[in-house]
């Protein structure tokens, strides 16, 4: 899941970005509001979640919500400030805000908001995913592999071949191309060398194969890769 975090002070945002990373959170961090813009106006459809600041330089957080939804996107999107009168949550839930959470506030509450975000959102994944034998739960964050017996033999992945594996089990039988890969499971600001996902995809395999989950991803050469159902 890929979430658009915009926030301009340095400390809480290393801390927000920290704990949803390693949460398996895909996250772009923007600090100004302009520089959020950017990412919203031409690839707001790539994002699974989005938490404004309310108060930023060059775009507040309002003005953030209003130009999204301006382009009837249902993005939903927690609202981050230190305003705490009713009427100004008002006007940040007026304003598009799908949550609200006052400054200052634990790491565990963010991710109980998130979570319940996802769940109302009309955007909602299936909490497991099937394709053949091999079964990942988007919920407890595994995977595993159920043989002839009915018993399930566990699969342990890093947390970047489970994003791969996920986004691969998302679109069964569909040819995905290597740079929609790459845009989809890579922070923007990442150095990633060229062949990133070749060889990200060669890692997933080889555990997939030693699991017994051979031959399911293959490669569409010149274009990308297609995971067989």
């Amino acid at each position: 899941m890929r979430v658009l975090l915009v926030e301009d002070e340095p400390d809480l945002g290393k801390a927000i970005d920290r704990t949803l990373k390693q949460e398996r959170y895909i996250v772009d961090w923007a600090q100004d509001g302009k520089e959020a813009w950017g990412y919203l106006e031409n690839q707001w459809m790539e994002y699974t979640l989005a938490i404004f600041d309310w108060l930023l330089p060059g775009l507040s957080g309002l003005e953030l919500l209003r130009r999204l939804r301006g382009k009837n996107s249902a993005l939903p999107v927690l609202m981050l400030t230190a305003k705490d009168r009713m009427e100004d949550k008002v006007a940040g839930l007026d304003a598009g805000a799908d949550d609200y959470l006052v400054k200052p506030f634990g790491m565990a509450e963010l991710l109980a908001r998130l979570r319940a975000l996802q769940r109302r959102s009309p955007q909602i994944q299936p909490q497991q995913l099937e394709v053949g034998n091999l079964i990942l739960d988007c919920g407890n964050r595994t995977v595993f592999r159920l043989d002839g017996g009915g018993k399930n033999q566990s699969i342990f992945l890093t947390n970047k071949e489970f994003q791969l594996l996920e986004y691969f089990m998302k679109h069964p039988n569909q040819i995905v191309a290597t740079e929609q890969i790459r845009n989809q499971l890579w922070d923007v600001s990442a150095d990633t060398f060229s062949n990133v996902v070749a060889a990200q995809v060669r890692l997933l395999r080889r555990k997939l194969e030693s699991a017994g989950c051979a031959n399911l991803i293959e490669t569409v050469h010149g274009v990308g890769y297609r995971m067989r159902n």
